[in-house]
C-alpha cells in the first residue's frame, strides 16, 4: 500500500504538516508513504521509519520541477495521493484516492486547516521523528544542566527581535539556572544574525549552522525551554515537545502560532501582520516565559492530560 504526500518546500509549513503524517501512518498502519518536500525540509523525515522514499523538489523555470515529479512518480499505482500544495499532479497520477488541499493563504491557523481538510475532528499535532544515534549524541552535548534553548534569526530581518533581547532574556533567566544554546540554520547569513547573541553570551553553547533538522530536533527535547521568532525552527521546537514561546511582530500568529502542548506565543503591539517586533518587549516576552515554565513544573508529563 503506497501513499504519496506532497508537503511544503518550506520548513515552517513542513513541520506543520508532520501532524496530518503521523495521522495518516496511524489510520493506514500497513502503508508506507513517499514523501515530496523542498532540500531544506527533507531532514525532517529520514528518521521516519513508514518514509521508505523522499522527493527533494526543487523550483525549476516554466515549473518542470512538477513534470520531474510526475515522471517520478507516475509509474506507481499509488492507493492515496496526499497534496497540501494544491497542484493538479494527484490528478494526474493513477491513485484510488485523491486528496488534494488547496492551496494559499487564508485566514486561522494553518495546522488546524489541514487536520479538517483531511477530515480530523481533533486537530493533529506536529512531531518529529529522530534516530537512536541522533537521540545519543544529543545526551552527549547536553549531558547536564537545564538548558535554554534560543533561535535568533529567521528567514527575514522584519521577524527579527533585537539580539539585545535575546541577551537580556538569557541574562535574566540565569536565575532559573537555564543554561543559553544558540540554533541558527545553515549558510553565512544565518550565521551573521545568530553572531550578535552569541558574542554577548560567552558562555552559550553554539548548535546552529552544520547540523541535520533530526540532530537539532533531537537537542531541542532536551532542553527545558524555547525562545525565538517566528521560524521553521520555532515549529521544529514545538513539534519536537519542547516548551516553546515564538515571537511574532509582523507575521501573524493567528496562521502560524507553534502548535504544542507547551507552545505559547507572544505579539508586538499594534495591527497583526503590522506590527513592528522592536515594539516587544523583554517584559512581556519574560512573563509569558515563566508562565510557560511553571506551568510544565506543575502539570509533570504523567500528571496531566493532553
Amino acid at each position: 500500500m503506497q501513499i504519496l504526500f506532497i508537503t511544503s518546500n518550506r520548513l515552517g509549513d513542513a513541520v506543520i504538516s508532520t501532524g496530518v503524517l503521523d495521522a495518516l501512518q496511524k489510520r493506514y498502519p500497513a502503508a508506507m508513504f513517499t514523501v515530496v518536500c523542498g532540500p531544506v525540509a527533507a531532514g525532517l523525515f529520514e528518521a521516519d521509519p513508514r518514509c521508505e522514499r523522499i522527493i527533494t523538489m526543487e523550483k525549476r523555470r516554466h515549473d518542470r520541477h512538477w513534470f520531474e515529479l510526475w515522471r517520478a512518480c507516475y509509474r506507481t499505482r499509488w492507493f492515496m495521493v496526499v497534496d497540501l500544495r494544491g497542484s493538479l499532479i494527484g490528478l494526474t497520477l493513477r491513485a484510488r484516492r485523491r486528496i488534494i488541499v488547496r492551496g494559499g493563504r487564508r485566514p486561522g491557523l494553518r495546522v488546524e486547516q489541514l487536520g479538517e481538510a483531511l477530515g480530523y475532528r481533533r486537530t493533529p499535532m506536529p512531531r518529529v521523528w529522530t534516530s537512536e544515534k541522533q537521540r545519543a549524541e544529543a545526551v552527549a552535548t547536553l549531558s547536564e544542566g537545564q538548558w535554554l534553548a534560543l533561535g535568533p534569526t529567521a528567514n527575514w530581518d522584519g521577524k527579527i527581535w533585537p539580539p539585545e533581547r535575546f541577551v537580556e532574556l538569557a541574562q535574566v533567566l540565569k536565575a532559573k539556572n537555564l543554561r543559553p544554546v544558540v540554533f541558527y540554520g545553515p549558510g553565512e547569513g544565518e550565521r551573521a544574525r545568530a553572531e550578535p547573541v552569541l558574542k554577548a553570551l560567552p558562555e552559550a553553547l553554539d548548535l546552529g549552522g552544520d547540523k541535520s533538522l533530526g540532530e537539532v530536533a533531537a537537542l531541542l527535547q532536551l532542553c527545558a525551554l524555547f525562545v525565538g521568532n517566528d521560524s521553521g525552527l520555532m515549529h521544529l521546537a514545538a513539534a519536537a515537545g519542547t516548551p516553546t514561546l515564538g515571537l511574532f511582530g509582523p507575521s501573524r500568529a493567528s496562521e502560524y502560532a507553534p502548535a504544542g502542548r507547551f507552545a505559547r506565543f507572544v505579539e508586538a503591539p499594534g495591527p497583526e501582520g503590522d506590527a513592528p517586533i522592536e515594539g516587544l518587549s523583554v517584559a512581556a516576552v519574560l512573563k509569558v516565559a515563566k508562565e510557560i515554565l511553571r506551568e510544565k513544573d506543575t502539570c509533570g508529563s504523567d500528571r496531566c492530560s493532553d
